[in-house]
């Protein structure tokens, strides 16, 4: 199938004219499984869809990488291509979101953040040839452990198993929060948990960089309603503290099973409103055998305020942490002087005087921080 490059209707492939508004064609070829997508330095063949949202399509897909190319002689393997829907190609609003996503992705690189190899935009269509994440989504891992979970106050996973997955994407937050840039959908179904434990925050479509201005989104502010924070379900300026907020409802999540203002009975404009407007629960009443300093601990989390929480996602960690009395592991130690590493490049952008003095971790000692953080978590 391809789409007319006038009326954008859905047209044969080998169609000479539009038969909706008569436009002779210069076929535009949907990518689909099957196409190969020529990056330059490689190429990269789709196979079958593996995932679909509002705003495209995700293919399992192989790169292959040319044999005289900088990459010459690594081997083939696996990818993810993120495809814009066709029909949203010619939509402003939807190729900027598409087009910020690959850019907040390329400035990033952490153990617990989706790799981004490129961005394909050729001929109209554009994809991002992301890492394929070998496991599920968080949100698939905690209904299991739901459905597991017997009667009687047990946490809905056990505190070591929360932490394990919680103290990754702290660390991912934490990279990106220094480099100034905000997530703004932090949710479990953005949380991929690979097969062997290692977590991958993904899906930075709707994330804001340094730079942006305000967007206008046509209505309801972007994000999902059970994890997202007061001042973002209310339109206002935001920083990292809202990240923060939708972390600490995940792990609310992980430990009691249930979001704090979801319900059956709430619909998308219901639960927004509750974020803004009502106390979340304690989790000791939903958990009673939890230890009480977590409800403290998730009074501030999620207090209305942004000025109440926490101010970092490494500040959160410490504070979940040492509540539980968990010892620091050589992971959660590699987490910090990696956000401490991002954070000191970020400060080599602004000017001499606004500069603290630090400096970043040299290049070899970032990698092994990496690979110490791999390790760490099991990889």
């Amino acid at each position: 199938m391809a789409i007319c490059a006038g009326c954008r209707n859905v047209i044969e492939d080998r169609a000479d004219f539009c038969p909706l508004c008569g436009l002779k064609q210069v076929v535009e070829r949907r990518i689909e499984p099957g196409s190969e997508l020529d990056l330059g330095w490689g190429k990269v063949v789709l196979g079958p869809s593996i995932g679909e949202g509002g705003m495209g399509v995700v293919y399992r897909a192989w790169l292959y990488y040319n044999p005289d190319g900088p990459k010459a002689g690594t081997p083939e393997h696996p990818v993810a291509v993120k495809v814009l829907h066709p029909l949203l190609k010619s939509r402003d609003r939807a190729r900027r979101l598409f087009l910020g996503e690959a850019e907040a992705l390329g400035r990033l690189s952490h153990p617990n953040i989706v790799h981004f190899f490129t961005l394909y935009q050729k001929h109209g269509q554009l994809a991002l040839i992301i890492e394929l994440v070998d496991g599920q989504a968080l949100n698939d891992t905690v209904e299991r452990y739901a459905q597991r979970a017997r009667p009687g106050g047990l946490p809905c996973m056990p505190f070591m198993r929360a932490w394990h997955y919680f103290s990754q994407l702290l660390g991912a937050l934490a990279a990106i929060h220094s480099l100034g840039i905000i997530h703004r959908d932090v949710k479990p179904n953005n949380v991929l948990v690979r097969k062997d434990g290692v977590v991958k925050l993904t899906d930075f479509g709707i994330a804001r960089l340094p730079a942006d201005v305000a967007r206008n989104t046509g209505g309801m502010a972007p994000g999902t309603g059970a994890y997202m924070a007061p001042e973002q379900v209310l339109g206002k300026d935001m920083d990292s503290r809202a990240d923060l907020y939708g972390a600490a409802i995940v792990l609310f999540e992980m430990i009691t099973g249930v979001t704090p203002f979801d319900s059956p009975t709430r619909n998308e404009i219901m639960v927004r409103t509750a974020q803004v407007e009502e106390t979340p629960p304690s989790l000791t009443s939903l958990v009673p055998q939890a230890p009480a300093v977590l409800d403290l601990l998730f009074a501030r989390a999620l207090a209305k305020d942004p000025m109440h929480r926490y101010g970092s996602a490494i500040e959160l960690g410490e504070a979940f942490r040492t509540a539980l009395s968990l010892p620091e592991s050589s992971g959660w130690s590699a987490q910090q002087k990696l956000a401490e590493n991002a954070q000191a490049i970020s400060q080599m952008a602004l000017p001499a005087a606004a500069q603290s003095g630090t400096r970043p971790i040299p290049a070899a000692a970032a990698n092994k921080l990496r690979t110490d953080v791999m390790k760490a978590y099991g990889a």
